[in-house]
């Protein structure tokens, strides 16, 4: 160590300690690897004069320099190239939730080829390869591949078969115990390519087992839409289970889009930044779509609104408001993808996975600004999820005084009132923050339903878990006993839950194969459980049932059920063909037509047989329905704005009035006892 002075120490390894050290003879930084070799086991040993040999085969400007080694105080130097620019985990992690722009992952990614396809070339696998082993430059941008240490030097093409690596960037092939071969670099390089897209790991799980399970099924969260079809194909090829169908290096560099970034490192590297504008890509409305313009007509270019179109409109109705209001969003370029009412909350879940809240200023509190008048309509003030800044929300659902949201990890945090155990965390104790649901850690939840005081999730194993007031059987557990924590719940086998439902006193259940099952208090039919197989005359009358039990009455049990929603004591079902079936009491009109006293049998709303239904949401005593084309309709019970507008009761289906200067879809839509929310997003694009 005479020629090198050491400054301190850069990291820490399986092997040894990495110090950033001056050499002296021309006071270049570079970093020293001190190996111990002398308490080593005889593999240890070998890995260590494995990284030397690997690093002196190498030669590459995107491979950490190989200087020299020699030993020294029984251990082993290895003297490289120092990378001061630090790790690409410790870039994409200063990243917070900002993706980086397309342009900018094809040329770290391109570096990455170049260095792989020199690596391969020499009959040598990195298995290693992650974003911590991946370098940078002072100005971080160019890439430098580090870390052989466990590195394999292959005799010929034959193939590796020890299992080591990162286990989140590990292969299929590796997992099944299968012989590998650079195919198995292409899959972390590919694990890494995801990483830059996304700002996340591909496959991560809370223990090994799962994590494991997550890699062989190919389960990982799909790539933005920010980016190119080309891009985001380039990803799912390289993760392809089969080995054989993945591409090899010179397949991917010799795709279009990596040949721009290929050329470009060449060409780019070094030039002077300069301003670029941005033409905003406006996609085409789908030619499917029967939309509608509120307020105007679009008869050409002069016709469009001049101020830029938001990105998403979320509009409340109920619970004294008379018709639809458009609440404020946190941002201007917001984008809502799910809503979910709850007795006293309403939350939502934006594109980039943020969750947020309305709230409403309590009675005494001064909402209005000095001078102002007095309003009649509530203020509403839209707020972010506390502590959720290193995870993605996907999936939210409402209880009473209570909330349930999804990660998209699959793992299920809950917060707020803690009654009836149904946060699932043990015990009645109320919680702040989003607390992880540690029962279901080893489990990847895909959909989770909160009803008034329970609660169920279901996993994408198809399984399901509920907790909560057990009054009824409403949990499916077959006693009415409650739980505080997740409990299994039994299915015959052969069934595959896929979606959960939960009402105030019973829970629905559906299954791949679009079957309806149902379980709690039956009262008024409201599960469809009644046996109606004469003349839709009840014939058997079933009060509850503690087990999921399928739905085989007509109408229902000879259709496939698409999606379905429960209230106080009535339900609503959408079939796969978007037909609108109903059931349960009807005092207030809430079925959408006129019963007979002596059938609870489910009936079709033919008032809205013409239109094809794609959501379906009811409220304590009413239910609103929405088209596949952006219609809102609802009927039932009228008082406090239930209805979305000054009408009385009504079994008639009625259109909800959405003002709105834009073309839209409807994306989401929840209803809790009078309030009702309701997302849309634009159809941009008509320009001529």
């Amino acid at each position: 160590m005479e020629n090198y002075e050491k400054i301190r120490v850069v990291g820490r390894g399986a092997y040894g300690t990495a110090h950033l050290c001056k050499r002296l003879s021309d006071k270049k930084n570079v970093i020293i690897k001190q190996i111990p070799v002398e308490q080593m086991t005889k593999d240890e040993r070998q890995a260590a004069l494995n990284e030397v040999k690997v690093l002196s085969m190498l030669s590459h400007p995107n491979i950490i320099e190989y200087y020299e080694n020699f030993l020294e105080d029984k251990a082993m130097m290895i003297v490289m190239e120092y990378a001061p620019g630090g790790t690409l985990l410790d870039y994409l992690q200063s990243q917070g939730t900002t993706l980086l722009e397309e342009e900018e992952i094809l040329h770290f990614f391109a570096q990455m080829l170049l260095s792989i396809q020199h690596v391969h070339s020499k009959q040598i696998l990195h298995r290693d390869l992650k974003t911590q082993n991946i370098l940078l430059d002072k100005m971080k941008k160019v890439v430098k591949i580090g870390d052989f240490g466990i590195s394999k030097v292959l005799s010929s093409k034959s193939k590796a078969y020890t299992v080591v690596g990162t286990p989140c960037y590990i292969s299929p092939e590796l997992c099944e115990g299968k012989p590998y071969n650079q195919k198995s670099d292409i899959w972390a390089l590919g694990c890494v390519l995801y990483e830059l897209a996304s700002l996340k790991r591909a496959f991560e799980a809370a223990n090994l087992p799962a994590l494991i399970l997550k890699i062989m099924r190919g389960t990982f969260s799909p790539i933005s839409e920010h980016y190119s079809c080309e891009l985001r194909s380039l990803i799912l090829s390289m993760l392809h289970l089969d080995p054989n169908k993945r591409p090899d290096i010179n397949q991917i560099m010799a795709q279009p889009i990596v040949i721009n970034a290929l050329i470009n490192i060449h060409t780019d590297m070094g030039k002077i930044p300069c301003a670029r504008m941005h033409r905003p890509i406006t996609p085409a409305l789908p030619s499917t779509a029967r939309s509608r313009l509120r307020g105007s007509a679009v008869n050409g270019r002069d016709s469009l609104p001049s101020k830029p179109v938001s990105m998403s409109s979320v509009y409340c109705w109920g619970g004294g408001v008379n018709t639809a209001i458009k609440l404020p969003l946190p941002t201007n370029d917001t984008q809502v993808v799910e809503v979910s009412a709850g007795r006293t909350q309403k939350a939502a879940v934006t594109k980039n996975g943020r969750l947020f809240n309305w709230e409403s200023p309590g009675v005494g509190t001064d909402s209005l600004l000095p001078g102002s008048l007095d309003s009649t309509t509530p203020a509403y003030i839209p707020r972010f999820l506390e502590g959720q800044s290193a995870v993605a929300i996907q999936h939210v659902a409402c209880g009473d005084l209570f909330t349930a949201c999804l990660t998209d990890r699959g793992i299920l945090m809950t917060y707020g009132s803690g009654a009836n155990g149904c946060l699932g965390h043990g015990n009645l104790n109320d919680v702040t923050q989003a607390k992880i649901v540690e029962a279901l850690l080893g489990y990847e939840v895909v959909q989770v339903s909160c009803g008034a005081s329970h609660v169920m999730a279901v996993t994408n194993e198809n399984e399901v878990f509920s907790w909560g007031r057990g009054d009824n059987g409403r949990l499916g557990l077959g006693s009415q006993d409650s739980h505080t924590t997740p409990q299994p719940v039994p299915f015959t086998e052969g069934v595959s839950p896929c979606f959960v439902q939960c009402g105030v006193d019973c829970s629905m259940v559906l299954t791949l194969d679009n079957k309806l099952y149902c379980c709690g208090n039956n009262r008024y039919n409201k599960c469809c459980l009644d046996d109606n197989t004469v003349d839709g005359i009840t014939t058997k009358s079933i009060e509850e049932v503690r087990i999921f039990t399928r739905v085989t009455s007509p109408p229902i049990g000879n259709s496939l059920v698409k999606t379905v929603s429960m209230g106080t004591s009535h339900s609503a079902i959408v079939t796969v063909d978007g037909e609108l079936y109903t059931c349960g009491a009807n005092q207030f009109g809430q079925l959408g037509y006129q019963t007979d006293f002596n059938s609870k049998q489910a009936g079709q709303v033919l008032t809205l047989k013409d239109y094809k239904i794609q959501h379906v949401a009811c409220g304590d005593t009413f239910t609103v329905a929405v088209s596949q084309d952006g219609e809102v309709f609802s009927f039932g019970k009228s008082a406090r704005g239930r209805l979305g507008r000054s009408d009385t009761d009504t079994m008639t289906p009625k259109p909800v009035n959405i003002t709105s200067d834009e073309l839209y879809s409807v994306v989401s839509i929840s209803c809790s006892h009078g309030t009702t929310l309701l997302a849309t997003r634009p159809l941009q694009g008509i320009l001529d």
